[in-house]
């Protein structure tokens, strides 16, 4: 039986896929996440075979959780779920240790196809995704390549810039975080030298530009 958590934000389209999934008959569906924070702490709790994922997501993003996953030495595999085919955002996804990228509109015909692969430790994409970024990402994890700015952030750096980027005050985000007032600000000071920004609407603009937070 494969053990899956589902992490989705949109309480109805969770409710879909449950029962998408839960129509097969190897697939248990263990637990359910609102945000990428949640998903982290349940799958530290629960260790399932695969936590399907959407890409936008309050908290932490679909991106940085999937790291967070991968850091935690488990054997759970991640399925990202977007709306966006975005060649950009498929890399991110299969750098930051995904097994799997779905398009949502692919979910009904792809999506038991994608966790049987990830709990195979197979790769899975939509074929609506070009597949030869597979082959190129592959063929690059070998190889060195040169850091982006956005890529020296600190996990918790990307975390306070996806907040302020929703809007949280930073009491607001000290109390999400669990960590103190001063440290928020101590973590806004470094965005903003990191990034080269001097005002919230710099960091929101570079929270938008690296996808943390998405346009409707």
């Amino acid at each position: 039986m494969i053990r899956v958590i589902l992490a989705e934000d949109h309480h109805l389209v969770r409710q879909g896929i449950r029962a998408l999934l839960e129509r097969a008959d190897d697939i248990e569906v263990v637990g359910e996440a609102a945000d990428g924070q949640e998903a982290i702490e349940l799958v530290q709790r629960l260790a399932p075979d695969v936590l399907v994922m959407d890409l936008a997501m309050p908290r932490l993003d679909g991106i940085q959780a999937t790291e967070m996953v991968r850091a935690l030495g488990g054997a759970t595999q991640v399925v990202i779920l977007s709306m966006h085919s975005d060649e950009t955002l498929v890399r991110q996804a299969l750098r930051s240790g995904a097994r799997g990228y779905l398009l949502k509109r692919s979910i009904p015909e792809e999506l038991l196809l994608a966790v049987r692969a990830a709990a195979r430790g197979e790769a899975y994409l939509s074929p609506a995704v070009s597949t030869s970024l597979l082959d190129e990402f592959l063929a690059r994890q070998a190889v060195a390549e040169e850091p982006n700015i956005f890529d020296l952030l600190t996990p918790r750096e990307r975390e306070v810039l996806q907040l302020i980027a929703e809007g949280h005050t930073n009491v607001a985000i000290a109390h999400k975080m669990n960590v103190s007032v001063k440290t928020v600000e101590k973590h806004r000071a470094s965005l903003m030298t990191k990034l080269n920004v001097h005002d919230v609407a710099g960091l929101v603009r570079e929270a938008i530009k690296h996808r943390l937070v998405f346009l409707d």
